[in-house]
């Protein structure tokens, strides 16, 4: 993209100032993730595609008009093998040119399982280590079987392959069909089913009620590292939209609570923790959802919320700090995570758990997790212990806010509370 190279008028500038961010990235210990858009093109008429072997390379339905599962009028046709082969060559060159360490498909639902499996077997020929993971879902009908697509409920069959898990987000904050509706969040009984689901990634779990979740009745992953938890992404509402279109007149204090309430499920969970940048810092889109085509007022990151909102950003940031530091947080085996996390009789509107740090070598012998939307204290029965707490009253400090004993806890009104043996 020109507009951001030095000059514009000269490809070559492009390419190796690029590669420069790629680099200087990597330097800083950042892995680079592309968003890689190959399921429609701006147009066919012109396009390349088009012009190398005209109709091959969109699908079409019956009546012999394109197909509109991108929401674009042109779906391309992975599943033919120029196409196949187009997407192949495509992300080994920008693995092996511009040594990108990952790659987010969008709308991957449209594209068929079997080309994102060769995908993802080609990059483990080169790097095992790199991510693939999508968006499970298309915008139209698709113009091929259904259950050829590479939908979020067919992961199981992309080893290798995550998807965004819609599941846990609506069940956090309310569903993307209608932006006025809270969910547990607001204290609305029935949601916590889902989000145990988005807890253990997406797996089978024996205390997880499959009959309860809100969309997936049965799961969609093999392993928890394909799931990506989130509760909201550069096309949707920010989480602060959300919550400001969903608790009319909320107040920010009120705000606060909540989000961080919302990003504790994340970092908590097991699998891919997705967090929209500068949420971190309160950061909202006026409102607007898909805002590609909106100006700065709208989509740029307002600095000086750091210092506004300095507690938000720390409690995100003791959150990340502590899930890279403690392996419970994210065992990258369906079995581990069946055997050592264990949910815990909790009330309404609560949701609770521990991790068995033991088993996996962590340096915390037993985690429990309690997760409170109801606007009154609550009162958790845990197992017999004496516990150093790390996150209470909307602060989290791994060196501990200090320590409980006994086997009853009270979790604060619209907070989250962390322990460890």
């Amino acid at each position: 993209e020109g507009s951001y190279s030095t000059d514009a008028t000269r490809p070559e500038v492009r390419i190796r100032e690029f590669k420069q961010m790629v680099q200087a990235l990597h330097r800083a210990g950042i892995r680079v993730i592309l968003d890689v858009v190959y399921n429609h093109c701006m147009s066919i008429d012109g396009s390349n595609f088009q012009l190398t072997y005209p109709d091959y390379y969109f699908r079409k339905v019956a009546d012999g008009k394109y197909s509109d599962g991108s929401g674009c009028g042109n779906e391309t046709a992975s599943e033919r093998p120029l196409m196949r082969q187009f997407m192949l060559e495509s992300v080994r060159y920008w693995i092996q040119e511009y040594h990108i360490d990952g790659f987010r498909f969008d709308l991957m639902g449209i594209h068929d399982i079997e080309t994102m499996n060769l995908i993802r077997q080609e990059v483990d020929k080169i790097d095992p280590s790199i991510t693939i993971y999508g968006e499970g879902w298309s915008a139209g009908q698709c113009a091929i079987e259904h259950e050829r697509l590479a939908m979020k409920a067919v992961t199981y069959q992309m080893p290798g392959i995550g998807a965004f898990a819609d599941d846990m987000r609506d069940a956090i904050r309310g569903p993307f069909s209608d932006d006025t509706q809270p969910a547990f969040l607001a204290a609305l009984p029935g949601h916590e089913e889902s989000i145990k689901f988005g807890l253990v990634g997406g797996i089978q779990h024996p205390q997880v009620d499959m009959e309860r979740v809100n969309y997936s009745k049965a799961p969609w992953t093999v392993q928890p590292t394909q799931h990506v938890s989130y509760v909201s992404c550069h096309d949707d509402m920010s989480l602060v939209d959300r919550l400001r279109a969903s608790f009319p007149g909320i107040q920010t204090d009120e705000l606060i609570r909540l989000d961080k309430l919302a990003q504790t499920f994340v970092l908590t969970s097991q699998g891919i923790p997705f967090l929209w940048a500068g949420e971190e810092v309160l950061r909202d889109k006026k409102g607007v959802h898909n805002s590609y085509n909106q100006p700065d007022s709208i989509n740029q990151i307002d600095w000086s919320n750091l210092e506004k909102y300095q507690d938000v950003y720390l409690y995100y940031r003791g959150l990340i700090g502590m899930r890279r530091a403690h392996k419970a947080f994210r065992m990258a085996d369906a079995e581990l995570v069946r055997s050592h996390m264990r949910f815990l009789d909790a009330p309404s509107c609560v949701v609770a758990f521990t991790l068995d740090g033991t088993a996996v070598g962590d340096s915390w012998n037993h985690i429990v997790c309690i997760m409170n939307s109801n606007r009154t204290p609550q009162r958790v029965t845990i197992p017999q212990g004496t516990y150093t707490v790390v996150c209470r009253d909307g602060q989290v400090a791994a060196e501990g806010l200090g320590q409980v004993e006994g086997d009853v806890v009270t979790v604060g009104a619209q907070q989250a509370l962390i322990l460890h043996d």
